[in-house]
């Protein structure tokens, strides 16, 4: 049986696995990462705030319906991207004072903040970011100050093309 450091098993960040240090406290906006109870709106991506805390449990305002719901600690192991699996006994959530493109899809948002300092979106991403704004004045776009004008590239990879 091979042994890992503590340290480098606490530094593995696993997409779907929450960090294994995982500060939290009352009033933080928190996103959940499993569908817990899809009836009440409890699912993967679902966001919201934290009004209670124990050791065992979170009391959660959702955003999307106002519901406080209760989510446990449970027993998450991770794929096997690491050559290994890895098994944390956490709560299924993150921090979420910000969001992907791509966990944004399927929700109307009041505000958006996107940077486009540097071209970082694949085709389709920069639409499907300014179309889930509720108005055009609350998107909010950062731009290069030295460019002479506002403009990213769409990147297209060739390669995945179909002839």
């Amino acid at each position: 049986m091979t042994m890992y450091p503590v340290e480098y098993l606490n530094s593995i960040n696993v997409s779907g696995m929450p960090l294994s240090k995982l500060r939290l406290k009352v009033g933080c906006p928190v996103m959940i990462l499993r569908n817990l109870n899809p009836m009440e709106g409890v699912c993967n991506g679902s966001r919201g705030i934290i009004t209670r805390m124990t050791s065992r449990v979170l009391e959660v305002r959702l955003f999307d319906n106002g519901k406080h719901v209760f989510i446990p600690r449970i027993k998450i192991i991770s794929s096997s991207e690491t050559g290994f699996h890895l098994c944390r006994h956490q709560f299924p959530v993150r921090l979420a004072f910000a969001m992907t493109i791509n966990k944004a899809q399927g929700q109307s948002l009041v505000s958006i903040g996107l940077d486009a300092r540097s071209s970082v979106f694949t085709h389709g991403q920069f639409y499907v970011a300014i179309s889930h704004a509720t108005s055009r004045h609350g998107i909010k776009i950062i731009w290069d100050a030295k460019s002479a004008s506002a403009t990213t590239k769409n990147i297209v990879y060739p390669e995945v093309l179909l002839d």
